[in-house]
């Protein structure tokens, strides 16, 4: 069946990797209003993102001219280092050739026409429209393009076995009363249980995640805790940057945890951070971004506290055993633009009851 909840679009998908990317400027080549939440939460990550504004007399006669007038603006007026031109539903629709505005625009910035419209129904879509191109361009190589889609596919297949996608229609849910969960994680860090904190977190939100760590430690020291993270020195050039970030932020609280993997890489390393899981064999473990990686066989018999930032996610992963879920709400633009941790709700709880 299909789902028949909101999903991810594949041309904010597009956007996101422009970013990733490096680029510092992306036109959206369609109606004004067409992503504008996302558009104007990457202009606070250092992405202007112009509009061709197509409308009425531009869906019957097309839009070419438009976006070279607006490529033409965009270099004289902001002197970007590299553009994204990114499709949309209309300009689909209309058959738009992007790459010849481009072309005839006659700029010289380095610009990349990523062919994508909301019709897809996997996000993942979007991502491979705007690397295609840029492996062509040489902005990355094929092997990172190839890598880059393996961790797509492994992150699709979580979501449709565990995720948010997995069934039609998912309630969205505030999760577990964060002070209870707090106070119950607190008594077992007292009790002496043995103890694990693991981030596997998908790029920018571990700027968030990564606090529920530094919380955990300030709480106890000395307790007995292990700390595990995603946080390895691969990927397009902003994740690296991120995952350096951060790294240095928990080496400044007394925190260097064993990396597990990449911060893109989340979407594969259930196994891997599992088999770690059942060789340490903790009373209870604290599990934050991207819980529901972790296939749930590695988990039986501990106590888990997870931390997700998706309302849709709190059920599955009660359904897989999760017995704490508690969900930081508005996380993602609370981590754009930013370049160290941000204080979590649940971390602050944590913190403010020891």
């Amino acid at each position: 069946m299909q789902y028949i909840q909101p999903r991810p679009s594949s041309i904010v998908a597009a956007l996101y990797t422009a970013r990733d990317l490096g680029c510092d400027l992306a036109i959206l080549h369609g109606p004004s209003g067409c992503s504008f939440k996302h558009a104007r939460l990457l202009e606070e990550d250092g992405l202007r993102v112009l509009t061709t504004s197509l409308g009425d007399n531009e869906f019957i006669f097309g839009g070419q001219e438009a976006l070279e007038r607006v490529l033409q603006y965009a270099e004289e007026t902001f002197a970007p280092t590299r553009i994204a031109v990114i499709g949309t539903c209309v300009s689909m629709i209309i058959g738009e050739d992007m790459e010849a505005a481009i072309r005839d625009s006659e700029i010289t910035t380095p610009a990349i026409a990523m062919d994508i419209h909301a019709g897809f129904r996997e996000n993942i879509d979007g991502v491979m429209a705007a690397l295609r191109p840029a492996a062509d361009a040489g902005w990355i190589s094929e092997e990172e393009l190839g890598r880059q889609k393996r961790l797509l596919d492994g992150a699709n297949a979580v979501e449709r076995a565990r995720g948010a996608a997995c069934k039609p229609y998912i309630e969205p849910s505030r999760g577990d009363l964060k002070h209870v969960v707090a106070g119950r994680l607190l008594e077992c860090i007292r009790a002496g249980k043995k103890g694990m904190v693991i981030m596997n977190a998908k790029k920018e939100t571990a700027y968030m995640f990564a606090d529920v760590l530094v919380a955990v430690h300030a709480s106890s020291p000395d307790a007995d805790m292990q700390y595990y993270a995603n946080l390895s020195d691969l990927g397009l050039a902003k994740v690296r940057r991120d995952a350096k970030n951060i790294r240095d932020g928990l080496k400044a609280q007394g925190i260097d945890p064993v990396m597990t993997g990449a911060l893109d890489e989340y979407g594969v390393l259930g196994d891997s951070v599992g088999e770690i899981i059942q060789d340490v064999q903790p009373d209870f473990a604290v599990i934050v971004g991207v819980p529901h990686a972790i296939p749930p066989q590695y988990t039986e018999g501990v106590e888990v506290f997870s931390v997700t930032n998706g309302p849709r996610q709190v059920e599955p992963l009660h359904d897989i055993g999760h017995q704490h879920v508690v969900v930081e709400i508005d996380l993602h633009p609370k981590t754009l633009g930013v370049q160290e941790i941000v204080a979590s709700e649940f971390g602050d709880i944590v913190r403010s009851l020891s």
